[in-house]
Parts: C-alpha cells; sequence; structure tokens
C-alpha cells in the first residue's frame, strides 16, 4: 500500500512537470507568433497557442495571495469585568527608529544617561487622541518649559490606581473633567516645529501603576486581524 501511495504521489509530480513544460513551449510558440516578435517571415496572426497561455495561469493555486489585515490593539481587563481598561490612545503601530531615537520604553536618551520613561505611538498631526483609561482629568500640562503649544492630559483612575499622561496634544478637555477608556481627550500636535529633521509625529503615553512606571505594552497587546470588506450602497 505505502509503495502504491508513493507511485501515486511520484505520478502526480511527473503531471505537474509536465503541465509546466507544456505551459513554456506554449510561451515559447506564442512569443514566436507574435507582432513584432524576433525571426523573418513570422506570422502575426494570434494562433490557439497563444490563447491558451493567454488562459491558463497558474500563480493563483500555486502563490495564493496574500490576505490583507489590519492592526487592532487589544487592552487588558484588570478589573474582571470582562471589558478592556487600557487603550491606544492614536490607534497605530509603536515608533521605530527616527532621527533622534527609537520610541519604545526604555530607550536610551541623551547617549544614555537616562531612559526613555513612556511608549511612543505613531500618530498624524491633527487626529483625534483617545483616553488611555478612564477616570478623572487630573492636570493639563506643558511638556517644555516656555513651549505653550506642546501639552499633556494627565488621568487618574483612583479605583484601579492606575494614572496616565498623554503628551503633545491639544486637549479638548478641563481638569476635573470624567473621562472614559477610548473617548476623545484632545488633537495630536506635530513636533516637526520642535524637532525638525526627522522625528515621527506621535504621542508619548506615560503609564503608572499604583504610583509606578511601566510599559504601556505590558497592558496594551498589538495584533493583526483579516480586513474585512465593507460593502458600499451605490
Amino acid at each position: 500500500m505505502l509503495r502504491m501511495r508513493l507511485r501515486a504521489a511520484e505520478s502526480a509530480k511527473e503531471r505537474f512537470a509536465q503541465a509546466i513544460a507544456f505551459t513554456a513551449l506554449l510561451a515559447g510558440t506564442a512569443a514566436l507568433a507574435s507582432p513584432g516578435g524576433p525571426g523573418v517571415g513570422l506570422t502575426s496572426a494570434r494562433g490557439p497557442a497563444a490563447e491558451a497561455v493567454q488562459d491558463l495561469d497558474l500563480r493563483g493555486s500555486i502563490f495564493p495571495a496574500a490576505q490583507a489585515t489590519q492592526l487592532v490593539w487589544d487592552g487588558a481587563d484588570v478589573d474582571g469585568d470582562g471589558q478592556p481598561d487600557f487603550a491606544n490612545p492614536t490607534g497605530q503601530e509603536t515608533r521605530g527608529h527616527d532621527a533622534y531615537g527609537y520610541g519604545e520604553y526604555g530607550a536610551r536618551r541623551d547617549g544614555g544617561s537616562r531612559r526613555h520613561e513612556g511608549v511612543d505611538f505613531v500618530a498624524d498631526a491633527g487626529q483625534t487622541v483617545v483616553a488611555p483609561i478612564s477616570g478623572y482629568v487630573t492636570k493639563i500640562g506643558f511638556a517644555y518649559a516656555g513651549d505653550d503649544d506642546l501639552r499633556f492630559v494627565e488621568i487618574t483612575n483612583p479605583a484601579l490606581r492606575y494614572a496616565a499622561r498623554v503628551f503633545y496634544i491639544n486637549p479638548s478637555v478641563a481638569v476635573g473633567d470624567t473621562v472614559a477608556v477610548g473617548r476623545a481627550i484632545g488633537k495630536v500636535y506635530s513636533l516637526q516645529g520642535k524637532y525638525p529633521g526627522g522625528m515621527t509625529d506621535h504621542v508619548h503615553l506615560e503609564l503608572m501603576d499604583k504610583g509606578r512606571r511601566i510599559d504601556a505594552t505590558e497592558v496594551l497587546v498589538a495584533r493583526h486581524e483579516p480586513l474585512t470588506e465593507v460593502a458600499v450602497a451605490d
């Protein structure tokens, strides 16, 4: 029985090889028969072979098309109510390397004299920024002394004992406001004026757990899911 299966497999391989060889032969014939092809006195009429080559396409079966995907961020559920307690403030990927370094937590800054205390999420200037946690707006401050444009919003959740600071935004909330995770808190402010020469526009997120800074990607996990097509009415 095993020998019969092996012979069957070999026969299938032989048939596939023959099909590839036949396709190559047809392609050569079609090239010779095409107008402007090399040679003297060759007909320019399309024949059955050329039409067969045009209709024959094995790429779809041998190399299936890649599935389009979209980036999705899942927030951890720390209170056990079945709902995420964290959200990516921009919904985009983390900032990779650019002219000013990396955007990951703990990345080197100032030649290694200090470490990056947050996670940078890529952003488009002017896009909406959402609250990374639920809570109260406890502070709106300036990212840099003497720069009134680049501000941050601080949100505190006393029940979960988490706090978050979201930098480089134009706030749409005020101190004392209650915000829900995933709800709008402002717009992205471009960093190109402050950091010319290649810094990626981003939102800097600092997350604290009971007063201790943590890596936001510990509670925000990225994954890719198939992109679903949305039907558009005529």
